[in-house]
């Protein structure tokens, strides 16, 4: 039979500090080496950014002649080199993650979003017959500040249309074919027009098929057919949009938003 041994929280207590650790955390992240940031690879980064580039490109060569940019080097400068330097700055980098996958990955899927957003804006100030520079933008990311940089359900722009009645939108963009709307984007959504009497438009652009769809987020049934489990998505709830929300293609002009039927 073993020797009977009284073991001790103070015991273990005392055992860690011997390690070198006050605190239990500590002890766990050592023994994990989750205390161990990974460096994040920049040539990996530059060929990303190299494909942010050619993205910019290609998206170029097949818009609508309206709605192309005045001038691309300037704009990726602007969108893709300068931004990556203010994150490199201020070492948001190592710290993206979000289900395991490596930070590099992180910032592509990020700044695709990012940069495409604003390669639209000129067509989104057509669309709704307003100066690009009267459009507010309210997102809450930041690249300087990584608990503020994280995405929340707010629209990302706002907009006054006739200087009178404010729209906010919330601007996706679509690689695969697959087009979907997160749930808590729909909630928010309702919320603030129960809050403010806001509408909040999806402006989602399907660049897989060259095609955008307008779809006004307040406004979708609880019980819609469309809501489905997206297991790719780790089994979230999001609203698939349906074909018939599609009614532009981005090689031809934009759209009037005035002339949009919503029913």
């Amino acid at each position: 039979m073993p020797r009977q041994i009284t073991i001790t929280a103070e015991y273990f207590r005392q055992y860690r500090q011997k390690l070198g650790f006050s605190n239990q955390a500590d002890v766990k992240n050592f023994f994990g080496a989750k205390d161990i940031t990974p460096a994040v690879d920049l040539n990996y980064i530059k060929l990303l950014n190299e494909r942010l580039y050619k993205i910019i490109d290609k998206i170029n060569d097949v818009v609508a002649q309206e709605i192309k940019l005045d001038d691309p080097v300037a704009f990726k400068k602007e969108y893709v080199d300068r931004t990556f330097e203010i994150m490199k700055e201020s070492n948001i980098l190592p710290i993206l993650n979000n289900q395991g996958r490596r930070p590099e990955q992180v910032y592509y899927s990020w700044m695709r979003g990012y940069v495409l957003s604003n390669y639209f804006l000129k067509a989104l100030g057509l669309v709704f017959e307003v100066d690009t520079s009267n459009i507010d933008l309210i997102g809450d990311d930041d690249l300087r500040n990584i608990e503020i940089f994280k995405r929340t359900p707010k629209a990302d722009l706002e907009i006054r249309l006739n200087g009178k009645e404010k729209v906010r939108i919330e601007m996706q963009s679509g690689f695969t074919g697959i087009n979907d709307i997160k749930q808590h984007k729909v909630l928010e959504a309702k919320r603030v027009f129960r809050d403010l009497s806001t509408h909040t438009l999806a402006v989602h652009f399907d660049l897989y098929n060259g095609q955008v769809a307008f779809i006004k987020l307040d406004e979708i049934e609880d019980d819609s057919v469309n809501w489905i489990t997206r297991q790719q998505m780790e089994g979230q709830t999001v609203f698939n949009i349906d074909q018939n929300y599609f009614i532009w293609k981005i090689t031809e002009n934009p759209i009037k938003y005035k002339e949009i039927n919503f029913d």
